[in-house]
């Protein structure tokens, strides 16, 4: 059975993360990987993963790099026992950078550098506390997207995470998003609720970030990926190295296009999209976007989990 795999992004991170994996008799792999990122940043990332503290982990420069070394330790974990490569792979954010890990169009080491870069130019971009995201809940895509076009009055308002069928983040400036967030609630949102996050990511703000990571992945070694790799910047898929590149720019300041990604997974006919990383963000997602009966959507949280996908995709 043909299957995808999907990589997490920041927010699914947390302390104490991939410890059950790493407490399985293969588990030595996800600490290896995890060395390797520390001799790259120069600290325990292992260390601030499984002990914290929660604000240090979940600092935009640290909880990047964790991210995608999370997701690289799961993806050679399940190598290791014997599972089969995907039929193709792609990420959320930060997570597309894990996929193109796994696709060996990337380096482990060289995107560990580059996305801790990542977290840094985008905290550096939009002065602390200026800036905010928040979550949408219970209004049409086009609804969120005029919300915050009303709501705009010449500041920065956009959607962002086009995430599941009414499910929409938003990102801006801090006093666009409290006024859209007020004609969210007043066009009939269920919810509207500023994210615990100070960066506004795939906003227009982040372009000057996307300047500036552009410049560092001038001099990064890119291949073409050797698995399918579809991007949620635009649902399609790309192999070209140039293209790779200018997406990773443009991602971070373009939405996260979710729900047409994993339609467009559906699309290519795999009975399952696999999560790999910590959590199950992504898979409750994609549950709500892709409803076919015969297509399952399963996360690699834990040894169990781990052992059923394993199972299912022999």
């Amino acid at each position: 059975m043909a299957f995808g795999f999907v990589f997490p992004g920041q927010g699914s991170q947390s302390v104490g993360m991939l410890g059950g994996l790493a407490a399985t008799e293969s588990g030595r792999l996800i600490r290896e990987t995890f060395a390797e990122a520390a001799a790259v940043l120069g600290y325990d990332l292992w260390k601030l993963v499984l002990e914290g503290p929660a604000e240090q982990l979940n600092a935009t420069e640290r909880t990047q790099p964790a991210m995608l070394a999370a997701g690289v330790a799961t993806f050679r974990l399940w190598r290791h026992r014997g599972g089969a490569e995907p039929a193709v792979v792609c990420g959320h954010s930060l997570g597309e950078f894990s996929a193109l890990v796994a696709a060996e169009a990337l380096e482990f080491a060289a995107a560990i550098e580059l996305v801790a870069f990542r977290g840094r130019v985008m905290q550096e971009a939009v002065p602390l506390g200026s800036g905010a995201m928040a979550a949408i809940l219970g209004l049409e895509d086009e609804e969120v997207i005029e919300t915050c076009q009303a709501a705009a009055a010449g500041a920065v308002v956009e959607a962002v995470n086009f995430n599941a069928p009414g499910q929409v983040v938003i990102a801006g400036e801090r006093g666009a998003i409290e006024r859209a967030i007020e004609a969210a609630k007043a066009r009939g949102a269920k919810r509207a609720i500023i994210l615990p996050v100070s960066v506004p990511s795939h906003s227009s703000l982040m372009r000057p970030a996307g300047e500036r990571l552009g410049e560092k992945l001038a001099a990064v070694a890119l291949r073409a990926p050797r698995l399918r790799f579809i991007s949620a910047v635009d649902a399609q898929p790309h192999a070209d190295p140039e293209e790779l590149r200018g997406l990773l720019v443009r991602q971070l300041s373009s939405p996260v296009r979710w729900s047409e990604t994993v339609r467009a997974l559906s699309g290519l006919g795999l009975g399952e999209i696999i999560e790999c990383g910590p959590g199950k963000v992504l898979t409750a997602l994609n549950r709500r976007i892709e409803r076919r009966a015969d297509f399952k959507c399963l996360a690699l949280e834990d040894a169990a989990s781990l052992d059923e996908a394993l199972a299912g995709t022999r």
